[in-house]
């Protein structure tokens, strides 16, 4: 999906996730704003954040890797 990256879902809260942070496939990890629309980004896997590879606010594009994440 072709859009913005958040790694929070409004400015004065904390991260969905962090560096160490437990993750399961369904977690929200971040949000994707494309065309007015912002989605949810669910992890997809089940297992430990060791990186953000985005900015908050940067653009991204398909296939753009947005975590590390080691799986359980």
């Amino acid at each position: 999906m072709v859009g913005t990256f958040y790694t929070k879902p409004k400015p004065d809260a904390p991260n969905f996730v962090s560096v160490g942070d437990h993750v399961n496939a369904d977690t929200v990890v971040c949000l994707v704003e494309a065309m007015k629309m912002f989605n949810e980004i669910p992890a997809g896997i089940s297992g430990t954040v060791t990186a953000v590879l985005v900015k908050n606010e940067e653009p991204v594009d398909v296939g753009k890797p947005l975590f590390k994440v080691i799986p359980d």
